[in-house]
Order: C-alpha cells, then sequence, then structure tokens
C-alpha cells in the first residue's frame, strides 16, 4: 500500500506547485495595467518595512541591504538599454585597431528618433523592489538577521554612495543628451505651424 501512493505524491506536489504557479501569473497579469495602484501598494509597504524597523529599533544590517537593493534597482531604471559610453568606446576600438568602420544608417546621429528604452523597464522594477520589501519584511521577523551594528555610520555611507552614483548617473544624462522620464508633453517633429 504505501509503495503505491509514494510515486504519487510527487506528481501530486508538482500539480500543486503548477497551479500555484498559474494563479500567482495570473493575479500579475490583472495587476498589470494599474500602474499608479502597484506603486501605491509598494509604498505601503515600503512604510510597513519602515515602521518595522523604527518601532523595533533593529535589523539595521536587513535595511541597508534592501536600501543598497532598491538604488541598484534605480539606477538600471534611469540606465538607457544600449549605453551610448559604451558604442562609442566600441566604435573608438575599431577605428584604433586598423578597421574601418562602415557607416550603418542613417549617417549622422541625429538623423533618427531613437525612444529612451530603459536597462530595468518600469514592471520589472516595481515587481522586484516589491518582492524585495516582502522578503525584508520576512527577514525583519527573524532574530538571526538583527545584527548589532552602529546604525548612523550604514546611514551616511548610504547617503554618500546615493549622492556619488546619482551625480555620476546625472552627468552620464547630460553628456549623452537624454531624459529617462517621460515629462507629458508630446513632441513634435517636422515644423507644424
Amino acid at each position: 500500500m504505501m509503495s503505491s501512493s509514494e510515486p504519487g505524491a510527487p506528481a501530486s506536489l508538482s500539480l500543486q506547485y503548477s497551479r500555484v504557479q498559474r494563479q500567482y501569473q495570473q493575479i500579475l497579469d490583472r495587476v498589470t495595467p494599474f500602474v499608479l495602484y502597484r506603486w501605491l501598494s509598494f509604498a505601503g509597504l515600503l512604510l510597513l518595512f519602515i515602521l518595522r524597523i523604527f518601532v523595533v529599533q533593529g535589523w539595521y544590517i536587513v535595511c541597508y541591504a534592501y536600501a543598497i537593493y532598491l538604488l541598484n534597482l534605480l539606477l538600471a531604471f534611469l540606465q538607457p538599454k544600449f549605453d551610448p559610453s559604451l558604442e562609442d568606446d566600441l566604435m573608438a576600438d575599431e577605428i584604433e585597431e586598423g578597421g574601418e568602420h562602415t557607416p550603418t544608417l542613417p549617417s549622422q546621429r541625429d538623423d533618427e528618433f531613437r525612444p529612451f528604452v530603459r536597462r530595468l523597464p518600469e514592471w520589472q522594477f516595481w515587481l522586484s523592489a516589491t518582492r524585495a520589501t516582502v522578503i525584508a519584511l520576512f527577514c525583519s521577523l527573524s532574530q538571526v538577521f538583527d545584527v548589532p551594528v552602529y546604525w548612523p555610520i550604514l546611514l551616511i555611507y548610504f547617503f554618500v554612495l546615493f549622492a556619488l552614483t546619482m551625480r555620476r548617473q546625472i552627468q552620464h544624462m547630460i553628456k549623452y543628451k537624454y531624459i529617462p522620464f517621460d515629462i507629458g508633453r508630446k513632441v513634435r517633429y517636422g515644423g507644424h505651424k
């Protein structure tokens, strides 16, 4: 009797896992069009995490790791998928090696409209940040992650790191003339009067 039920258990577990995975994907598919509500839910989770840290006065390492991860996501969200500085370096390397650069259409860089394509799309940014917030909340429930540290040093280090990385990112945006946000005005080309 036991031997006949053992092969069915892994198959049943696999079916349950695939059913839960499908339900999770359905929830994500339903939530996708509601951008404002998704970000408001993230803000609520973030506020809950911050309140948890302030109330219990601990888990500063979890908070620091979480903040560094969010900074990494923000930088990936602000960066273009195709970095113009890397393209310039590749073109310069080709010319230095003696290989002639064959021009591709368009012949000048300003001839063609290129929309800003993010390295990390908004949906992935929200999903990763929300998952990280839930994981950080669960980590703040376990005493294993409550390592005693002097939190002002971590806070100062994070703000210095944030300032330096954002300054570098803003300089990159200015140098290559791209804006990672849609300001809301429609750009018109062709001189319509």
